[in-house]
């Protein structure tokens, strides 16, 4: 923030050197300052929960790392009404990146990180670890009001089959997400949204749209309790093409009757049957430097764990502003 205001303020003293020399006239017309924008939004605290998908709608450049600590039921759904036992936990570790060209727009990279799956039920699953497929775009904010507190925009991204199949990534042709977020500040409060689509670009994995929100209620900087909400959909079910292979041999997307939530995008056929995963989540920020936040948010499902992978789910993060 520094050297936005000396470089605001270096500008301010050349504009009035300029008037002096010129004399009598106009007074100079001057754009809205994008310091005014940061300012006003400063306060404004990016979401926990669904982290590659729903983000803050004020564009501001910034370094967002992740730890994440993702238990696996002991018992997934596969087609014909069964199930087969998982267990175990996943974790991923991940950074993210913003940089804000304007007050408006700003590129981001969304999805990243190394992931380490841990299974209790071996087999048919395998211990695994590695790589997350990448993911980056753009986000533009459509409105952007700082006397009223609200900021609405758009992003889109595009998620790369560069991760490894071994840790449910790495399939397909790749996919594009389309995204609406929206944020309303009032007072020490703070209401956020988000909803898009996750389209993939061949069949072989499922479309899933998503909605997810957020209230947090700032007490003091240092603590500033939250809860939050997200919904996924399948839309349009995966074909089942084997997959994965070193994972039930491949027999993932033809025989799982849940898909992957915000992470993962099995291409499983037999989503239809369950089509939709519900979770909240408790937690809290705290602004340690104007600069620097940690979160913390306990996730857990509403929906059925049999219809989903998650039993509960731990994350850790910290946004870094400058």
């Amino acid at each position: 923030m520094k050297p936005r205001l000396f470089s605001r303020t270096l500008g301010l003293c050349s504009l009035a050197t300029a008037a002096a020399m010129a004399g009598p006239g106009p007074a100079p017309v001057m754009e809205p300052a994008t310091a005014n924008i940061y300012q006003a939004f400063e306060s404004a605290r990016r979401p926990i929960t669904n982290p590659t998908l729903f983000d803050l709608a004020v564009p501001k450049t910034n370094v967002h790392a992740i730890a994440m600590f993702h238990s696996l039921p002991d018992q997934v759904a596969i087609v014909g009404g069964g199930t087969l036992p998982m267990g175990g936990d996943v974790e991923v570790y991940a950074l993210q990146f913003e940089i804000a060209l304007n007050e408006r727009l700003s590129i981001v990279a969304t999805k990243d990180g190394y992931v380490r799956f841990d299974p209790d039920a071996t087999p048919p699953w395998q211990k695994q670890s590695g790589f997350a497929n990448l993911a980056a775009g753009l986000k533009y904010a459509f409105i952007l009001d700082p006397d009223a507190g609200r900021a609405v925009s758009g992003t889109v991204t595009f998620e790369l089959p560069t991760g490894n199949r071994d840790v449910f990534q790495g399939e397909g042709d790749g996919m594009v997400n389309l995204i609406v977020s929206g944020l309303q500040m009032m007072g020490p409060w703070q209401f956020a949204g988000g909803a898009g689509l996750h389209l993939p670009f061949s069949s072989q994995q499922s479309t899933k749209s998503w909605l997810s929100m957020h209230a947090s209620y700032e007490v003091t900087p240092w603590f500033i309790p939250l809860v939050e909400l997200s919904w996924f959909h399948v839309l349009d079910p995966g074909d089942g093409t084997p997959a994965f292979f070193s994972q039930a041999g491949g027999a993932v997307p033809g025989a799982a009757a849940v898909e992957g939530g915000d992470l993962l995008n099995f291409g499983a056929l037999n989503s239809r049957d369950n089509r939709d995963f519900v979770s909240a989540a408790v937690g809290f920020r705290s602004r340690i430097t104007p600069s620097v936040d940690l979160g913390v948010a306990y996730e857990v499902p509403l929906t059925s764990e049999r219809k989903g992978i998650m039993e509960d789910r731990l994350t850790l993060d910290v946004v870094w502003r400058f």
